[in-house]
C-alpha cells in the first residue's frame, strides 16, 4: 500500500496530540487592560496551596485523613520496583546498626582506653569502654554476615538474578551482608525507613533496590513477602521486634513458614529461653522447633538449603 502524507479529500488530519490551532479561552489568564486587578487577584489565586494538584501537594498528602493513600502509595511503590526488577525471592538478614566492622570496634576500644588512661575515676568512660569491648567481640558477627552475603550473591548469579539479600538497608549487620553481595557482583536490597533524625543507606546496596518507607508496617511486610528464610544476628528492639512478628506469623501460619535462623547460640540464649517458654506453657514444644542456632556462614546457607529438601519445596521457582 503507497504512503500518503496529505489525507483524501474531505477528510481531515489527525489532531495533533499537544497543540492546537487555536487556543481555547482559559489558556490565558484575565488582561490587565480589561481589569486591573485582574492579573493579581489570579495570581493569588495559583498561588494558593488549596489550588495545588492533589499528587503534588504534599501539605494534603500529610494529614491524617489522607492516610490511607500514603499507605497504598508506601505499599505500591517497593512493590512496583521489587517486580520490575524480577526480585522473586528473598534471604532476609537482620541485625544491629551497632556491630560495625572489626577494626572499627577496635579503634573505638583504643580510643577509650585511651580516654580512660587520663581519668581513670571516670565512670561513664570505664562504661563506654566496656560497651566498646562487648561490641568489639560481636564484630566477628559483622564478617560473617558478609561471608553469608558472598554465599547468597554466588547463589543468585546461578539462580538467574531471582534469590537476592534483603536487609534494612542500614550499617552494621545489614551493611555486611549487603557488602557481600556487592563483593561478588550480585544485586541485594534495602528497605530503609524514614526516621526523625537523618538516616542514611549504606553504601553498598544495589542502588535502583534501595526503597525507603514510612511506615515500619508496610516496610515489615515487604520483608517477608518473597523471603525464603530469615536470618538473624545479634541486635536489638528493632532485630527482635522483626523476629517475634516473624515467628507469630509462622505460629499462627499466617504465612507459610520458613527457615528462621539465629546466629549465636549464646547471644540469643541470654536474649531470650524458648526452653523456658516451654516449660512454662506459654509456647507449645512444637513452637520451639520454629527456629534454630547457626554459627557459621556456609552452615547458615546449608541449612537453609536442607530445610527445602526436607520441605520438598524448591528455594526458589
Amino acid at each position: 500500500m503507497p504512503k500518503t502524507t496529505e489525507p483524501p479529500p474531505g477528510k481531515p488530519s489527525p489532531a495533533h496530540p499537544l497543540q492546537r490551532r487555536c487556543g481555547l479561552p482559559w489558556c490565558a489568564p484575565k488582561p490587565g487592560h480589561e481589569d486591573a486587578a485582574a492579573p493579581g487577584l489570579v495570581a493569588a489565586i495559583m498561588q494558593s496551596p488549596n489550588y495545588r494538584q492533589a499528587d503534588q501537594d504534599v501539605e494534603f498528602l500529610e494529614r491524617d485523613d489522607t492516610r490511607g493513600i500514603r499507605l497504598q502509595l508506601d505499599y505500591q511503590k517497593a512493590e512496583t520496583l521489587l517486580e520490575e526488577h524480577g526480585i522473586a525471592h528473598s534471604i532476609v538478614v537482620f541485625g544491629s546498626t551497632r556491630v560495625g566492622e572489626p577494626k572499627a570496634a577496635r579503634r573505638r576500644v583504643e580510643e577509650l582506653t585511651s580516654e580512660l588512661k587520663a581519668d581513670p575515676t571516670n565512670p561513664e568512660l570505664r562504661r563506654n569502654l566496656s560497651v566498646a569491648e562487648r561490641i568489639l567481640a560481636k564484630s566477628r558477627f559483622y564478617e560473617i554476615a558478609a561471608e553469608f552475603g558472598r554465599i547468597v550473591g554466588k547463589a543468585e548469579n546461578r539462580m538467574g538474578d531471582r534469590l537476592a539479600i534483603v536487609t534494612g538497608g542500614g550499617p552494621g549487620i545489614m551493611e555486611a551482608a549487603n557488602r557481600g553481595a556487592h563483593d561478588v557482583g550480585a544485586r541485594s536490597v534495602g528497605l530503609n525507613i524514614t526516621l526523625p533524625h537523618e538516616q542514611y543507606p549504606n553504601p553498598y546496596i544495589t542502588p535502583e533496590l534501595c526503597v525507603r518507607f514510612h511506615y515500619f508496617g508496610l516496610r515489615k511486610l515487604h520483608f517477608l513477602l518473597r523471603a525464603r528464610a530469615l536470618v538473624v544476628f545479634p541486635g536489638g528492639f528493632g532485630t527482635l521486634d522483626e523476629l517475634f512478628e516473624t515467628l507469630t506469623l509462622i505460629q499462627t501460619r499466617k504465612i507459610t513458614p520458613v527457615p528462621v535462623i539465629l546466629v549465636g547460640q549464646d547471644y540469643w540464649m541470654n536474649v531470650f529461653n524458648p526452653d523456658f517458654l516451654v516449660e512454662e506453657g506459654v509456647i507449645d514444644p512444637e513452637d520451639r522447633d520454629l527456629f534454630w542456632f547457626a554459627e557459621t556462614a556456609q552452615e547458615i546457607w546449608d541449612d537453609i538449603v536442607r530445610w527445602y529438601e526436607l520441605a520438598g519445596r524448591p528455594l526458589t521457582e
